[in-house]
């Protein structure tokens, strides 16, 4: 797992493909999205606490599970091609690894450079993603890549405030 997410991390294409490929590598993608959610919660200063941190975890595994719902449908439709062929599965994998350089927001607790550090976590999510996505949907393009992720990001950030406003004590 480690060698695998040390793969995407670098965008090593054959990692996300061997990722693709691997049915049993779900339990793995779900593995690193709540790392990456543990190492988010604890460098944000853990300011929400215990409840806060699992809450986070929750939270991440959902939007884990929508994005590649909405990715998966969004970039079999309005833009595949002849070459795309995926399921929600392949995705999820896909989407689950290119999380890993979000393990860096852990340097959060320096608080100095929290900012800097959850930027450029966030930008390198971003990347791997769209790598994933190109790989994980067949695409020759990146750019049609980078569409399927800007395109999906509108509904799951709906989705998300919609989610977290209906949840009991949102908004205090």
């Amino acid at each position: 797992m480690l060698q695998r997410m040390i793969g995407v991390a670098t965008f090593k294409v054959s990692t996300y493909e061997e990722i693709e490929a691997d049915k049993s590598a779900t339990s793995q993608a779900i593995i690193v999205v709540i790392l990456v959610a543990i190492a988010t919660g604890i460098g944000g200063a853990g300011a929400a606490g215990w409840l806060g941190l699992v809450v986070g975890v929750i939270g991440a595994i959902i939007s884990w599970i929508l994005w590649a719902w909405i990715t998966f449908f969004i970039g079999t439709t309005l833009f595949k091609t002849a070459e795309t062929k995926a399921d929600w599965g392949e995705l999820a994998r896909a989407i689950g690894f290119a999380q890993t350089p979000g393990l860096l927001r852990i340097l959060g607790i320096v608080g100095v450079i929290s900012g800097f550090v959850f930027l450029i976590a966030s930008v390198w999510q971003l990347a791997t993603m769209v790598v994933g996505v190109r790989q994980a949907l067949d695409y020759k393009s990146t750019w049609r890549a980078v569409g399927v992720v800007v395109v999906g990001f509108i509904p799951l950030a709906v989705l998300m405030v919609v989610i977290t406003t209906l949840l009991p004590g949102a908004g205090e």
